[in-house]
């Protein structure tokens, strides 16, 4: 029944795009693989990509927001059109800069991570002047989501002695929980920007684009486990390409992201247990083909550094550092099989 929906979605899809481009397709292809929602066509010369997602309400706030970034700046794929369900946008690059960046050498890995930062900058920017802050739904404002969030450092009690009692879980869900003004992408992990042939870095995905305070976007990014450039690193980028235009005070908006980024790895640590628990520890080479969950110890161990860094940051989130470093301890140990055993 699945594999005859997706044949049916695809057809669906093919017949659309022909109709819309007057050309015929000559392939298709699912770049993040079969069970996405967005295709390759391939059509005689060039290809573009479709998406035909569950929800019609996202394809459509996505379309309009390409629609007006890309009058802004040059950042994001550019919206084709849509008919009915299907959104067609330009072809970013098969080559996604989480494959990338971990094929080239230091200097080019910050090239690219200066590049990408400067990008989400950038198209911040290009959403304020189109004034996208009126039209998108803000984000995360229901109490249940960001006590999950708070709640999510609770995957870190099993590598070690459980949770300080000087954590302020009400305080973090305080921070956590302040109402944002400012548009954020929303899944900016590296999979979901690519380079084209020229070299140019374009960010892609804008389903769940809204508003929140700004920093989740560098958020997702840097804590993406498999994203190879050091904590501190990327500081002094994000530092170096800040736009004053987003209206916050630098210091400020660094804790903040501090603050997001403590939590958002201990999520993120969340999700790679469960489905290390379902699927077993998938190979590096599987999570970067298709943009999965950093499913392998060497990628949760990455996520643990990034989440003890950030956590020493501020005085809300410093009771947590020493539960990221058991939890390190236990993925760089090769005990990581075991998954929930406590630490030292």
């Amino acid at each position: 029944m699945v594999l005859q929906d997706r044949t049916d979605r695809i057809m669906r899809i093919v017949e659309t795009a022909e109709a819309r481009f007057g050309r015929p397709v000559q392939n298709v292809t699912a770049p993040g693989g079969g069970g996405r929602s967005s295709f390759r066509l391939h059509f005689h010369e060039g290809s573009v990509i479709a998406t035909f997602r569950s929800d019609p309400r996202r394809t459509r706030l996505e379309a309009y927001v390409l629609r007006r970034l890309s009058e802004r700046c040059d950042d994001v794929p550019e919206c084709l059109g849509t008919v009915g369900d299907v959104m067609f946008q330009s072809d970013v690059g098969r080559r996604r800069l989480s494959k990338v960046i971990t094929h080239v050498d230091p200097p080019r890995r910050n090239e690219l991570a200066a590049r990408a930062v400067a990008g989400l900058f950038r198209i911040q920017s290009a959403a304020r002047q189109a004034k996208l802050a009126e039209v998108v739904p803000r984000l995360g404002t229901d109490p249940a989501w960001v006590a999950s969030l708070v709640n999510a450092v609770d995957a870190l009690e099993p590598f070690s002695h459980g949770i300080s009692d000087r954590f302020d879980r009400a305080a973090a869900c305080e921070v956590l929980g302040a109402p944002g003004s400012q548009f954020v992408k929303w899944d900016c992990r590296a999979g979901n920007a690519a380079l084209t042939k020229d070299g140019r870095l374009r960010w892609f995905d804008f389903e769940f684009s809204g508003l929140r305070h700004g920093a989740e976007d560098f958020a997702w990014l840097i804590g993406d486990e498999a994203w190879p450039v050091a904590p501190d690193k990327m500081i002094d980028l994000v530092i170096d390409a800040f736009d004053p235009g987003c209206g916050q005070d630098i210091a400020e908006w660094l804790e903040y992201l501090s603050v997001y980024l403590t939590f958002h790895c201990a999520v993120r640590l969340r999700l790679i247990l469960q489905e290390a628990r379902l699927r077993g520890w998938l190979s590096k080479a599987r999570v970067l083909e298709f943009d999965d969950a950093g499913v392998h110890p060497d990628f949760t161990a990455q996520l643990c550094r990034v989440g003890r860094y950030f956590a020493a940051q501020t005085r809300l989130t410093a009771p947590l550092t020493s539960n990221f470093d058991t939890a390190l301890a236990n993925f760089k140990s090769g005990s990581a099989g075991s998954a929930g055993q406590k630490g030292g």
